[in-house]
């Protein structure tokens, strides 16, 4: 997606720039550090299930400048898309909102995508164990309480539900825009003519809101997407209540 939109992007302001820089930093320490066998930052700074052993705290805050180092190719689009959409709307959101605002809201942002995985994980872990076994949600209701399924189980379990990546604040930044600047037009990958932003980023919020339910697409945080974009309209709300920030036409 982008925006037919001028603005110079030969200057990008210094918190959009420096949140690209970071994120590209961890992700080719990622790959290098773990390719090597020296350590995995996984382990320590993208976000785990807050019931495994492995979560901290801080994981709410850093795994939001991880992404995928499973391979050079998915990682890479992944990485690509989150900072390629970051570059192309924060540019004009920090200029919009001032460098100290912006950073408040995307890192709100993607505090909020990381809440609402933990919470979908904290209602939906058992569903998952069971479509991983092939059996029912009851089946292993059941054999967790008869001892079937031990502590032990369940902790390793509990420390393989990881999400990583920038998306759910990406999602903010494109809910901002679409508040912010309703009617400008975007052209969308493999559609032709231009959309306005408020009808492309609704469109970006219904199909992530189809694919958390039916399941689709499940490697993908759906919901955490949904999150980023919940916690961005609260924010923009309560500063537009305030008069901090207005929509433009």
């Amino acid at each position: 997606m982008s925006a037919n939109i001028r603005w110079n992007t030969s200057s990008i302001p210094v918190v959009t720039k420096h949140l690209i820089i970071i994120n590209v930093i961890l992700w080719i320490a990622t790959i290098l550090l773990g390719s090597r066998g020296i350590v995995d930052l996984n382990d320590y700074l993208a976000l785990h299930f807050w019931k495994g052993s492995d979560f901290h705290l801080h994981q709410m805050f850093t795994y939001m400048f991880m992404h995928d180092s499973s391979g050079f190719s998915t990682g890479f689009t992944h990485i690509f898309f989150n900072m390629f959409s970051l570059w192309i709307f924060g540019v004009l959101l920090e200029r919009v909102m001032g460098a100290k605002r912006f950073l408040f809201f995307y890192i709100t942002c993607g505090l909020g995508a990381g809440l609402v995985q933990e919470l979908v994980w904290q209602f939906s872990w058992e569903s998952v164990l069971a479509s991983i076994n092939n059996v029912s949600t009851e089946v292993i209701t059941n054999a967790i309480s008869s001892g079937e399924i031990d502590g032990e189980f369940l902790s390793k379990f509990y420390n393989n539900l990881i999400t990583v990546g920038a998306s759910g604040a990406v999602f903010g930044i494109l809910l901002a825009f679409a508040m912010l600047f309703p009617n400008i037009p975007l052209y969308i990958m493999f559609i032709p003519i231009p959309i306005k932003a408020k009808w492309a980023v609704l469109g970006y919020g219904l199909f992530e809101l189809f694919f958390g339910i039916t399941g689709t697409m499940d490697h993908v945080a759906h919901f955490a997407h949904l999150g980023g974009m919940l916690f961005a309209f609260i924010l923009l709300m309560y500063w537009k209540s305030k008069g901090l920030i207005y929509r433009r036409p």
